[in-house]
Parts: C-alpha cells; structure tokens; sequence
C-alpha cells in the first residue's frame, strides 16, 4: 500500500463524502472488507480521484453519476449525488447529465436515476 496515495485519498474521500460518512465506512470495516476499504480510499479516491490531470473533480462527479446510473447501483449513485452537489455541480447540470445517460444507457437506467436524484434534493430540500 502506498501511504501517500491512501492519505491524499482519504482526504478527498471526506471532502466530497463528508468525513462522518467515510469514518463510519472505516470505522465498520472488519478483518473481512478492511482490506477492500484500503484498495478503496488507496486506488479509487488517491489514484483516480487525486489525478493532477485533465478531469476536474466535478467532471468526476458527473461521470460517476452516468456510470452508477448506467450499472443501476442506487446507494452509490444517491452517495454520489450528494458527493456531485458538493464538488459544485448544479441541479441542472446533473439533469442534463442525466438525460444523457438515458440517451445512452436506456430510458429505464434513465428513469430510475431521476427517480434517485428526486429523492436526494427532497432530502435535502427537507433539511435546508
């Protein structure tokens, strides 16, 4: 394990998830997944997320939300959305991004990712 990418990962992984999420994710990890929530924090959030290259962290967002939606992963594609909204994407934004993965991943992958993100924002919409 490279302790400079899984520290940088860790940040960025609370950053965008909020830290109580993530310390909960690790506090839970047993001797079965604490290795899988290492590779996670260590290659996802360090490697991938923590690039210095062409793709901002919104630009991540969004695609994740197309990749989540298309694989029809509903718990990461809500985390995630949340994680969008924090990295400054727009409602709009993630709309578009939406019909577009409609578009190319089918209209049923569409619809259920609309129907995840409307009860997101009323989540949200309820506690702001």
């Amino acid at each position: 394990m490279s302790q400079e990418l899984f520290d940088a990962g860790l940040a960025i992984r609370k950053e965008v998830l909020g830290a109580e999420y993530v310390e909960k994710s690790l506090g839970a990890a047993d001797d079965f997944n604490r290795d899988f929530q290492n590779i996670v924090t260590e290659y996802c959030w360090g490697a991938s997320w923590g690039r210095d290259g062409a793709l901002s962290r919104r630009d991540r967002s969004l695609l994740n939300l197309v990749m989540l939606g298309a694989l029809n992963r509903s718990e990461e594609f809500k985390l995630h959305l949340k994680g969008a909204l924090t990295n400054g994407c727009t409602r709009a934004e993630i709309r578009d991004t939406l019909i577009h993965l409609a578009i190319y991943a089918g209209i049923p992958a569409g619809v259920e990712a609309f129907r995840l993100a409307r009860q997101v924002f009323a989540e949200l919409d309820a506690t702001a």
